[in-house]
């Protein structure tokens, strides 16, 4: 009897629980995102957008790239900005979580900056560039180079995944240094060039409109706003997919988002707004 009375009254619990969570006001969104930029990217051009909606706009930081998956796919946030569709895709499929993504976001770019060289004109031979020595950054870096004509990669070489390895001629005879991507802002001091991630820039002092050269982002490494699959039509979702495509959002962006990659949307809307 006391093990049955001890399930109904766990059952009762869990039912409390699940109403609270289904009564939750639909106007209250908590987003999760990273530390940094893209918190500032909310809190700057989104959440005033909602909130004038009549939404409570809550945002909270993660400093690791698995927690905020997981706390959307929980229920414990109802949307996040912090990763690109490849890293979705795999992270939802690997640990069967139920999540899509919602629309793009603007997206910092790698950038080449100058250490001891000053311009890109004046690359020696020699030349010695630092780069991100993790696999996806790097191919990115060396994606770069090979479009600027500094090195050339095997033909039909996969552009996400390319490395060292696949540098068919280097005639300049760069000599391309793998670092820890959060070192790469320091190691200008001694580098003539280094391939530094935005973030990184940004938490260094350095302006993302000082890079020689940027790259223009693959569709792959876009950031964007995931949420739960089965959310897709909520009434929110539509609102919070229109705050992005929003006029405000452009004017924010062009105020406080300078170095960052538009999206196609924005893009688009701008052109419409000239003509």
């Amino acid at each position: 009897m006391n093990h049955l009375r001890r399930n109904l009254l766990l059952a009762a619990t869990s039912l409390a629980f699940a109403t609270a969570a289904y009564a939750k006001d639909p106007k209250e969104l908590v987003i999760g995102t990273s530390s940094g930029p893209y918190s500032d990217q909310l809190k700057l051009g989104i959440k005033p957008i909602l909130e004038k909606q009549g939404y409570k706009v809550k945002i909270v930081e993660f400093n690791d790239y698995v927690q905020p998956n997981y706390a959307l796919a929980e229920g414990s946030l109802d949307a996040n900005v912090f990763q690109h569709i490849v890293y979705l895709t795999k992270f939802a499929t690997d640990n069967k979580l139920p999540l899509s993504p919602l629309i793009t976001v603007p997206t910092m770019p790698i950038g080449l900056y100058g250490g001891k060289q000053k311009t890109l004109a004046e690359v020696k031979n020699g030349a010695t560039i630092t780069m991100p020595n993790d696999p996806t950054n790097q191919a990115r870096a060396l994606v770069m180079l090979a479009k600027m004509g500094w090195i050339k990669l095997k033909p039909n070489v996969d552009p996400l995944r390319a490395s060292e390895r696949d540098v068919l001629e280097n005639p300049k005879k760069l000599k391309l240094v793998p670092l820890e991507a959060a070192q790469l802002p320091r190691s200008l001091a001694d580098a003539d060039y280094a391939f530094v991630n935005g973030n990184f820039a940004l938490a260094a002092g350095m302006k993302l409109t000082s890079a020689l050269a940027v790259e223009k982002i693959s569709d792959s490494y876009i950031n964007l706003v995931a949420i739960r699959t089965a959310d897709k039509a909520k009434p929110w979702v539509k609102d919070l997919e229109a705050a992005y495509r929003s006029r405000a959002f452009l004017d924010a962006t062009n105020k406080y988002l300078a170095g960052y990659e538009k999206t196609d949307y924005q893009l688009a809307l701008e052109k419409t707004l000239k003509k």
